[in-house]
C-alpha cells in the first residue's frame, strides 16, 4: 500500500471511530450510559444517590421534599378478576422512551409490588394486578432504575385490597383531605406494634392552615414532622396532640423515631 493510500485509510478509520463514539453512550444521554458504569450511575442524574437500597434491591435517589414527585393509587375491581390500578402522580411524568437512561427529576416509571414482591412495571397511568394479594405498593423510579426518595424513604403509596378473589370491592386509600383556610385539620392515628391505622396516606393543606396531629401509640416513642422539625413525645397508651401552622410548602413525612413508622404525609401548597 503506497503512502497516499495508507493516509486515506487512516483518515477513514478515524472518521469511523468518531461516528461510533457520537452514536454510542455520549450521543443519547437519555437512553445510554457510559461504558463501565451501571444504570444507577448514569450521567445527567438529579438528587443524591444513596448507598441504601429499597426492598427490590435498587438504590435510593434522595431529593428534597419540596418539588419531589408523588403518587397515589386508586383501585377498581376488574370484571375478569384482579384490579385495574389508576396511578395519580404529582410532579412526575412517565417516560418509557428513555427507560435505562439518566435520572431526570420528575421522570421515570413505577413498579407494582403485591405483598411486598414486585410483580410488574407501569409506564403509564393505568395498570392491572391479579387477585390473591392483600396489599399493593406503587413506587416511583427514575429512568436509571433508582428509586426516588424523600428523607431516606422511597416515594410510594400503599393500599390494602379488600379481598383475594378479585371480585370484592377494592379498598381505596383515603382521599387527600383539604380544609378551608383558617380552619384546623385534625389527623388521628393509632399505632399498634408495626401497624398504623388508618393506613398512611396524604393529607393536603394550604399554607397558613392549622394542623393537629393526635397520635396514640402502644409503646413509648417520639413523633417527628420532617421539614418542620417538630417533635412530640408519645407515652405508651396515652393520646398525644401536636398543633402547628403549616407555613412551608412541599411534601413532608410524619413518622415515629424509634419504630421508624410513617404515619402520614403532608402536602402543603
Amino acid at each position: 500500500m503506497n503512502a497516499p493510500t495508507a493516509r486515506a485509510a487512516r483518515a477513514l478509520l478515524a472518521l469511523a471511530v468518531g461516528v461510533a463514539l457520537l452514536s454510542g453512550c455520549g450521543g443519547r444521554p437519555t437512553t445510554h450510559h457510559k461504558p463501565g458504569t451501571t444504570h444507577q450511575e448514569a450521567t445527567g442524574g438529579n438528587g443524591t444517590l444513596l448507598a441504601a437500597k429499597d426492598t427490590t434491591g435498587h438504590r435510593l435517589r434522595e431529593v428534597p421534599a419540596a418539588g419531589a414527585p408523588g403518587v397515589r393509587a386508586e383501585l377498581r375491581p376488574d370484571s375478569e378478576g384482579g384490579w385495574n390500578v389508576h396511578l395519580l402522580v404529582e410532579r412526575f411524568r412517565f417516560t418509557p422512551e428513555s427507560t435505562g437512561g439518566a435520572a431526570l427529576l420528575g421522570r421515570g416509571h413505577a413498579r407494582l409490588l403485591l405483598d411486598g414482591r414486585e410483580t410488574a412495571r407501569a409506564y403509564g397511568p393505568w395498570a392491572h394486578v391479579p387477585a390473591g394479594a392483600r396489599t399493593l405498593t406503587v413506587r416511583l423510579y427514575a429512568d436509571d432504575h433508582t428509586a426516588w426518595a424523600v428523607a431516606g424513604r422511597p416515594v410510594e403509596a400503599t393500599v390494602r385490597l379488600a379481598g383475594t378473589d378479585g371480585t370484592a370491592s377494592a379498598a381505596t386509600p383515603p382521599a387527600p383531605t383539604a380544609t378551608p383556610a383558617g380552619r384546623t385539620l385534625t389527623v388521628t392515628v393509632t399505632v399498634t406494634g408495626d401497624s398504623v391505622q388508618p393506613p398512611p396516606s396524604r393529607v393536603e393543606l394550604k399554607k397558613g392552615e392549622l394542623l393537629t396531629l393526635r397520635v396514640t401509640s402502644d409503646r413509648a416513642d417520639t413523633l417527628h414532622v420532617h421539614g418542620y422539625d417538630r417533635e412530640l413525645p408519645l407515652p405508651a397508651g396515652t393520646p398525644a396532640t401536636l398543633t402547628f401552622t403549616v407555613d412551608r410548602t412541599g411534601l413532608f413525612e410524619v413518622e415515629t423515631h424509634e419504630s421508624g413508622l410513617v404515619l402520614t404525609q403532608l402536602v402543603v401548597r
